[in-house]
């Protein structure tokens, strides 16, 4: 193989890691039945992908290719170990006697990362630790973004998430998937789950990206399975949230990668295929009246989605439908965004007044985008020191290069428009 062409099969294997090997895991773990050894499978498949692939050529089918390979790879490995030699069959192609393969046609999830979804969202799991593991394990996300999402500290979410995988290990949690009787009482778990994968997706907690398409696109994915699986109110009104947030993605950014505020953007780059996809599923939601807080957010989303501008929207009503996703689930993030619509509807001070309440408790100290939040708040009402004080502190705890890049902008600006200041030419 040329050099080329060598070049090729490592990028190869490269990009199939991105964007498939959180799939190729959840397929080892249904098939071998443990996390430690799926994870090493998955390992072992990688390190030979990048072996062979620029010497043989990249498989017909690379996917299918990691999972045969980190199967037999872990059958081996089994082997070695000799305490499970007299219960695996001589031949690796007689795995189905070693480990149980369900029957894909037999199950109401046809997806393997759904499968496993639902098997991290099992009862026996604390609710935080459900989520948390399956962020990790199933969408591959970092320990530090998962404690972000949380508004912990990464030490704490490590613990939490080895805790939830010894409890499965030490009270033999089945990798299975529960028959559709069982699924609903797991849906609350997944859903979640889902929700958070797209946030983290649709901006991301630290990095050098804005955004991961890959995350809010997954979750996307999930949320269509789970409407075809189980067309429950809020199945659809965490779809229809995604797909109405979603659909601003192209004017979030502007041409060099910088963060463009939602008073700023072009709205004539949304897109309104998904808006009206959004806004359909909402309504449907909507007609159940047994909807909860993702069809609230929706309906939220879907205000902002028919507002020709900002100062145009209807915030009396976003305020309203905060104060029902209040009741239905409470929330200091929730509470956040409802006073910055207070704000728009009723001026900062109004804003301020109900985003000290919440400062006072504590409990938003180390979220940067309170900061930000309070920071513009004080400018708009002429607190300047104090605003500028905000930003900073935002400053100090933003992990994300393009929001530290707009705060450091914003800061900037703020200097040269500073009362006695001379500005530049």
């Amino acid at each position: 193989m040329n050099d080329r062409s060598h070049d090729d099969a490592r990028g190869a294997v490269e990009a199939i890691y991105r964007t498939q090997s959180r799939r190729v895991l959840a397929t080892l773990i249904r098939l071998l039945g443990d996390f430690e050894l799926a994870e090493e499978a998955l390992h072992d498949a990688f390190t030979t992908a990048v072996e062979k692939w620029p010497r043989d050529g990249i498989p017909a089918n690379p996917t299918a290719w990691l999972v045969s390979t980190g199967r037999f790879k872990a059958i081996d490995a089994l082997r070695r170990r000799k305490r499970f030699e007299a219960e695996i069959p001589d031949g690796p192609e007689s795995v189905g006697a070693f480990v149980e393969t369900p029957d894909y046609e037999e199950k109401a999830v046809v997806d393997d990362q759904l499968r496993l979804v639902f098997t991290c969202c099992h009862p026996a799991l604390p609710a935080d630790a459900q989520t948390a593991l399956t962020l990790r394990e199933v969408c591959g996300l970092t320990t530090e973004a998962i404690a972000s999402a949380f508004l912990t500290s990464p030490t704490t979410m490590a613990q939490r998430i080895v805790r939830a995988k010894a409890k499965i290990r030490d009270a033999r949690i089945p990798y299975e998937v529960p028959e559709r009787s069982a699924l609903p009482e797991r849906l609350d778990a997944v859903l979640r789950v889902v929700y958070l994968v797209y946030n983290e997706g649709y901006s991301a907690s630290s990095g050098e990206s804005l955004t991961r398409a890959d995350l809010s696109m997954e979750a996307i994915r999930l949320g269509r399975l789970l409407a075809e699986i189980l067309p429950e109110p809020e199945v659809l009104g965490l779809l229809a949230l995604m797909l109405l947030h979603e659909s601003r993605r192209p004017a979030r950014m502007d041409e060099a990668g910088e963060l463009v505020l939602l008073e700023n953007q072009d709205r004539s780059q949304w897109d309104r295929a998904q808006i009206l996809e959004g806004k359909r599923l909402l309504d449907q939601a909507l007609l159940s009246r047994r909807f909860g807080p993702y069809t609230i957010q929706a309906a939220i989303a879907a205000v902002h989605a028919d507002a020709p501008s900002v100062p145009e929207t209807d915030w009396d009503q976003i305020v309203g439908l905060y104060d029902v996703l209040l009741r239905l689930e409470p929330s200091v993030v929730v509470e956040l965004n409802r006073a910055v619509a207070l704000a728009m509807r009723d001026g900062p001070l109004a804003g301020l007044a109900a985003m000290d309440a919440l400062f006072e408790r504590g409990e938003l100290r180390d979220y940067h985008r309170a900061h930000a939040a309070r920071g513009e708040l004080c400018i708009r009402a002429g607190r300047r020191e104090e605003g500028c004080a905000c930003y900073e502190r935002a400053l100090a705890l933003v992990k994300q290069a393009p929001e530290r890049r707009y705060l450091e902008r914003r800061l900037q600006e703020l200097s040269w428009n500073e009362p006695g200041r001379p500005r530049s030419a």
